[in-house]
């Protein structure tokens, strides 16, 4: 069996251990299945595009591992990886659809996937103001009170908001007039809950329940608390069917609770946390993911 090599690129900015620790478990896990695994970071490939071809010059400009996994969200970094030929997990456009909730729920929609009413804000270019209001007129008779506004990009729920009534509405709308967000119908039957679901490939490996007493959103970084969950059949089938549509070789799908007895997609993610899983249900994704690429590495040889 050939001996592969690989890259694990990741933001070489960010230096929190909650983050390092990630990196580092994913390389230690593949090195144990025999793979040359490096750690690479973002800023040490330096992206050319020379005589029209995508070239990499610096640290690794001599270097072709046979796969990356891209744990960072510098698409176009991902992008220029891919046009040179190297394999991603997972792939630019993953990551670029994940990343964004905008596209996330357009890239997602006339599949029959269960969602909340959702309405993208219209944009708004740094230069110009806002001068006619007729659009969240529109946005109040689509989905009440109370309602939530997400910003396109972020994690650990912090840019999500919960508004209550129009003096809130504006006074958010006023502040995220230049930064993408999209509005949402709010699932009050799942408030403070909702379900983590980890699938690899074709399978879900963990799912865990999160729940917090004190506030609407369930993110242990709020201070939700996790607990082990069995998934029904249509929470998987759900959360197979979303990584399926997204092309994602891993992922982490947040579901909610509807009243109708129905569950809803709240947001997928490309590059999902997998300590606090661990922590909980004892399932080391890193293993998974891991096995998967080999896998796929071999039937694609």
């Amino acid at each position: 069996m050939k001996k592969f090599t690989g890259w694990i690129v990741f933001n070489g900015h960010i230096t929190a251990t909650k983050f390092t620790e990630l990196f580092e478990w994913l390389r230690d896990t593949a090195l144990t299945k025999g793979i040359d695994v490096t750690l690479v970071k973002h800023y040490e490939l330096i992206p050319v595009i020379e005589k029209g071809q995508a070239k990499l010059k610096g640290k690794y400009e001599n270097q072709r591992p046979d796969f990356v996994i891209f744990w960072d969200k510098d698409v176009r970094l991902a992008r220029h990886l891919e046009n040179m030929g190297l394999k991603l997990y997972n792939s630019a456009r993953t990551i670029e659809v994940c990343d964004d909730k905008a596209l996330t729920f357009q890239e997602l929609s006339n599949y029959g996937i269960p969602m909340p009413k959702t309405i993208t804000a219209p944009l708004l270019f740094p230069n110009c103001n806002l001068t006619n209001y007729d659009f969240y007129d529109e946005v109040e008779k689509e989905l009440g009170y109370p309602l939530i506004i997400k910003e396109s990009f972020g994690s650990f729920g912090r840019q999500v908001y919960l508004i209550e009534n129009r003096e809130e509405l504006l006074k958010k709308v006023d502040e995220l007039k230049h930064v993408p967000h999209i509005y949402q119908e709010f699932i009050e039957s799942s408030r403070g809950t909702d379900i983590r679901i980890q699938v690899v490939g074709k399978q879900v490996v963990a799912s865990v329940l999160r729940k917090s007493e004190s506030d609407f959103r369930a993110n242990v970084t709020n201070g939700g608390k996790m607990f082990k969950y069995e998934p029904t059949k249509e929470q998987i089938d759900l959360a197979l069917k979303c990584s399926e549509i997204l092309k994602a070789d891993f992922a982490g799908i947040d579901l909610l609770f509807g009243e109708d007895g129905l569950t809803y997609l709240c947001e997928v993610n490309s590059n999902a946390h997998f300590k606090n899983i661990y922590l909980c249900t004892d399932v080391d994704t890193t293993k998974y993911i891991i096995d998967y690429i080999i896998e796929d590495l071999e039937l694609n040889a």
